[in-house]
């Protein structure tokens, strides 16, 4: 299929803490769950109305995975890019199933840490000097996640 993209863009809060495994040759993948949500005006009655969805995300790119383990924790406000993916499996009755995943591949995954919390030194920030949007996609060392500040635009 010429011409298609499947790329996916979050951002949004952690339900849980990272949980992580390794496969049969040692690499850490990563699991997420992630919510974004949206709020609006009711125009019939005048409520506040709220809505939240829930995203699986998997992360089996290393560096990505590594920071993942060491910096977030439940609540970690997270911006990210990767692709969707969804895969067949079979449950402990032998039934079939499906789990629609957002996926962070080796490649071209992007994870930036947005919040602003504690650190043990007391610097004040827990992010790694490696993350972020351009820096994370071309493998530059250089750390973005600080230029995003809170003046994010939407």
């Amino acid at each position: 299929m010429a011409g298609s993209v499947n790329k996916v863009t979050l951002l949004g809060y952690l339900g849980g803490d990272p949980e992580t495994r390794r496969s049969q040759d040692g690499r850490a993948i990563v699991n997420l769950s992630l919510a974004t949500g949206e709020s609006w005006t009711d125009r019939r009655t005048g409520e506040r109305r709220d809505k939240t969805e829930w995203h699986r995300v998997v992360v089996f790119n290393e560096a990505l995975a590594k920071v993942a383990e060491q910096y977030l924790r439940k609540g970690s406000r997270v911006y990210l890019e990767g692709q969707i993916q969804t895969r067949k499996w079979q449950d402990q009755q032998g039934a079939e199933r499906t789990t629609t995943e957002i996926v962070l591949p080796a490649f071209g995954a992007v994870l930036v840490l947005l919040d602003r919390a504690a650190s043990d030194d007391g610097s004040g920030d827990r992010r790694p000097p490696q993350v972020g949007g351009a820096a994370a996609r071309t493998g530059a060392t250089a750390g973005r996640a600080a230029d995003l500040d809170d003046e994010i635009p939407f």
